[in-house]
């Protein structure tokens, strides 16, 4: 399908990653992609249509809208963590425990041998309404 509709569209939700601000570049990386992969998973309705190029070489669907990045300290994430758990909204968590793992039994395990109070974040990923989802990041500041 081609459109050559080219107005600005500003969604009514916001999909945001929480990053500690002190991790090593390739571990940004790595966090991010881990933590959007779990919203993409949950929430059908932020995966666009497939893609394809002119030779109709298909391409597998992304997210809808854009991925905001933001970087706070612990203590932002912590904060972050827990208003996202008192608005209800989706999220994923990586904690400093699955650098150490190898694969999703261990990172599961990780984090299940962690209270909620005491899990330590390197990074949150949250997705709901834009309001919601910026009173959640209260505190951080998008990624340089």
């Amino acid at each position: 399908m081609t459109t050559t509709d080219h107005t600005s569209v500003r969604f009514d939700t916001k999909i945001a990653v929480l990053l500690r601000g002190d991790l090593e570049t390739w571990q940004r990386l790595n966090v991010t992609a881990f933590l959007v992969s779990g919203l993409g998973t949950q929430l059908p309705e932020v995966i666009g249509e497939p893609y394809a190029d002119a030779d109709d070489t298909p391409y597998l669907p992304m997210f809808r809208q854009p991925v905001l990045v933001f970087e706070g300290t612990k203590e932002t994430l912590t904060a972050a963590h827990g208003r996202a758990l008192s608005r209800g909204l989706p999220r994923a968590v990586f904690t400093s425990d699955l650098f150490t793992t190898g694969n999703d039994r261990e990172n599961r395990a990780a984090v299940r041998a962690v209270g909620t109070g005491q899990l330590d974040l390197v990074g949150i990923a949250v997705y709901g309404p834009r309001n919601a989802v910026d009173k959640v990041l209260k505190g951080a500041r998008m990624h340089p």
